[in-house]
């Protein structure tokens, strides 16, 4: 791939007032596309915050635990998937709250980076049709969200990151790759994680823990044979378990300054192939060094709006490597109201309220889970982080995300049947796999 300079973010000032604050709870209708822990996190934040008793959630199919809140007007389109599907989709919306009060001002919102990147690409028309759209320029977005120019301007900015070899699965790549040229173990994943979202691979995992050339061969073999032709990153592996991995997330002004800022040690992530590197366990940890590094990435990129990072520390350098910057809120971003700042304020402050945003870190001593404490204790291995997240998940008033009190038993029922199933998941992919990654 050519080294081409990164386009900046054009510069945005503060939105211009919508609305008066106490106008909020009535006028403002968010709509939220997707439906992960993020969904829920900003129905039940937007209600905390503000008294918002709607959120339109626009889905590709039904999940319970939305369709059941009583917060939520969900909206069931297969096609929300596809640029063309979701804009349209969200254009109907616009016209049905228009006509319903032309008072009302839906405020667009996504929890995925394949949103973010629709949601910039159709801002015009969004916009047109009434939005207000908190995103960043397209191209920008579109090139920094590829690992490979993510790694390009941690190079040039001097941040930590694995390093790391990229391999075209296009018909134009390798037949084979010189497997034998890397030391294992090591770990492959798509540049491009949105098209690979969609492509159809044989024996797909969301990222690779790769122990041998034969099965770095094999899976080589499994992603130039699909459907995906963008690159495959082929990574150094960084000693350490979940207790290794970190996250932060961020929130900035039009020039890449950040206003917000809270991150923590993931403790524990989800071990699904699927879903592998999504944080279900999260203690707050101020990281002086990340959050300066994080600061360098957004002012070069002068990024606004959220950014969400993954990180993993390495013992044998003592400072946190950067693995990519999420485009948008990250599935855990409620972590931040648990840290002392509701994190749905920040972006009705900046794109609703026109004020600017004072500086304010979110590190309150929190746990945020999504898993049983029995699955802490069977995963955890770390005995000091064990005992630490343990202690901090009894003292955090709601450490998980979906369950939310003033919203219906059905609503509760759902969120807790997604919490038991953890025991279930955990056992089939970490547990009697020996904390190995489940391969099929």
């Amino acid at each position: 791939m050519p080294t081409e300079p990164m386009p900046p973010a054009p510069q945005e000032g503060h939105a211009e007032p919508l609305m008066a604050e106490d106008e909020v709870a009535w006028r403002l209708v968010p709509v939220i596309a997707g439906g992960t822990f993020l969904s829920y996190s900003y129905v039940r934040e937007f209600h905390r915050a503000y008294g918002i008793t709607r959120c339109i959630v626009v889905l590709g199919k039904e999940i319970k635990m939305l369709t059941s809140s009583r917060f939520t007007d969900c909206r069931i389109v297969p096609e929300a998937g596809e640029t063309e599907g979701l804009t349209c989709a969200l254009e109907k919306i616009a016209g049905e709250l228009r006509a319903e009060d032309p008072r009302l001002v839906p405020l667009a919102l996504g929890c995925d980076d394949r949103h973010a990147l629709i949601f910039s690409q159709n801002r015009d028309r969004l916009e047109a049709a009434g939005y207000v759209v908190p995103c960043n320029d397209h191209d920008m977005l579109e090139a920094v969200s590829l690992k490979h120019r993510f790694y390009e301007l941690c190079e040039e900015l001097g941040v930590p990151y694995p390093k790391a070899r990229y391999f075209d699965c296009s018909e134009n790549g390798p037949e084979e790759l010189p497997v034998d040229e890397f030391a294992y173990p090591l770990f492959a994943k798509p540049s491009d994680t949105t098209l690979f979202q969609n492509a159809e691979v044989a024996h797909k995992r969301k990222a690779y823990e790769i122990e041998s050339p034969e099965e770095l061969a094999r899976v080589w073999s499994d992603v130039r044979a699909s459907d995906y032709d963008g690159e495959l990153v082929v990574q150094d592996f960084i000693p350490g378990g979940d207790e290794n991995l970190r996250i932060l997330n961020t929130f900035s002004d039009g020039e890449g300054n950040i206003r917000a800022v809270s991150g923590g040690v993931v403790c524990l992530q989800d071990h699904n192939p699927a879903a592998l590197g999504n944080p279900l366990c999260i203690i707050g940890e101020r990281d002086e060094q990340v959050i300066e590094c994080a600061q360098r990435l957004l002012r070069r990129l002068r990024f606004s709006g959220f950014a969400n990072f993954d990180l993993k520390y390495d013992e044998r350098t003592g400072r946190c490597c950067f693995f990519e910057i999420n485009i948008r809120a990250g599935r855990s971003t409620y972590y931040m109201s648990l840290g002392g700042v509701n994190f749905v304020t920040l972006l009705v402050d900046a794109y609703v309220l026109g004020r600017e945003v004072p500086y304010t870190e979110a590190y309150d001593p929190f746990a945020y889970c999504c898993v049983p404490p029995v699955v802490l204790r069977r995963s955890i291995a770390d005995a000091e982080c064990l005992e630490r997240t343990l202690d901090l998940r009894r003292r955090t008033k709601d450490p998980y995300p979906l369950h939310y009190e003033p919203d219906t038993l059905a609503h509760n029922f759902w969120s807790y049947v997604m919490y038991f199933n953890q025991i279930r998941k955990f056992k089939r992919f970490f547990w009697d796999t020996g904390g190995k990654q489940f391969k099929e």
